[in-house]
């Protein structure tokens, strides 16, 4: 296995996370305060570069282990020093998440190789590229035969350019990478659905999806509540950016981080209280409060719900 080492402590470009198969994330001799330094520093960076990868570094105890899964980490590699943890850390996170060697890490098998496609006349089958994250449709390309399986050996999507006649790496020459989560066949072979993580912009204009032209719009159709949490927190920020006269969000901007906190910890206090009620709709009131605290908190110090739902998805 080709192995590319990374020592977190240095400054770090999208281009060394590529061809990693390993991250040294700390280095033994270094102490707690610059061990969990380095672990923000991993967060910060997967958060950007969305790659799976391999740690290995300083581990004292499974609290250690935790840090690094929900840092992102797919697999520890345990030194023989370490391999005194990997029996109860294995109970706890599950035998696969902890290696001795790299030899331990499956190779992925595609089901399907390229001579069970069905080809379109020029000899590509079509690829609908989709959001892992959000579900939105990103763009549509081709692959021929070498764009298929480079995808399949990098783990990035990798287009066949019907303009210039050429492979196509997205983001080789942008830095907007699509990084594989899944590809699935659709039911005739002809078609691919790829399911990706983001790095940037899909569209050349700079817009996320290159769908962004509305024709006709479904009048009749509900909100998706799912979509609202990103609505509304949009909106915060927007005040943040935009202040408005008169607004709640910028009266509690204006006060500060402690007036944010207080009133987090006022809202909290009335769920619990709320949760007394057997009426549901007290209750339901309270955290929709909350929520919308908790948003202007998550815009106060920067962070997104992508970041909050991903932290989520790891555990």
């Amino acid at each position: 296995m080709n192995v590319k080492m990374i020592n977190l402590s240095q400054e770090i470009r999208t281009e060394d996370f590529l061809d990693a198969r390993l991250i040294l994330a700390t280095d033994p001799a270094q102490t707690d305060a610059e061990h969990d330094a380095n672990i923000g520093r991993l967060i910060r960076y997967t958060r950007e570069i969305p790659v799976p990868f391999v740690v290995q570094g300083q581990i004292k105890r499974l609290e250690d282990v935790k840090k690094y899964l929900y840092a992102g980490a797919k697999r520890i590699l345990l030194t023989k020093e370490q391999e005194w943890i990997r029996e109860e850390a294995s109970a706890r996170f599950g035998p696969e998440k902890l290696i001795v060697n790299l030899d331990e890490i499956p190779e992925p098998v595609p089901a399907f190789s390229w001579e069970d496609l069905k080809l379109n006349s020029d000899g590509m089958v079509p690829v609908v590229v989709q959001d892992v994250h959000t579900d939105q449709v990103l763009m549509l390309a081709y692959m021929n035969r070498e764009a298929y399986e480079a995808t399949l050996a990098t783990g990035r999507m990798t287009y066949y350019s019907r303009s210039r006649q050429e492979l196509w790496e997205k983001g080789a020459t942008s830095g907007h990478y699509q990084f594989v989560r899944s590809l699935t066949l659709d039911c005739d072979n002809d078609t691919i659905l790829a399911r990706v993580a983001q790095l940037g912009a899909a569209c050349h204009t700079g817009n996320y999806s290159c769908f962004f032209r509305p024709i006709l719009e479904d009048l009749y159709s509900e909100k998706d509540p799912t979509a609202v949490l990103e609505e509304v927190y949009g909106v915060i920020m927007d005040r943040k950016e935009h202040p408005k006269e008169g607004s709640y969000t910028n009266y509690l901007f204006d006060k500060g981080l402690d007036k944010i906190l207080k009133k987090v910890g006022e809202e909290a206090t009335e769920i619990v209280i709320a949760a007394k009620n057997p009426d549901p709709e007290e209750i339901i009131y309270e955290i929709s409060d909350f929520l919308y605290h908790a948003m202007v908190l998550m815009a106060e110090k920067g962070v997104t719900w992508r970041d909050v739902l991903e932290e989520l998805a790891k555990r």
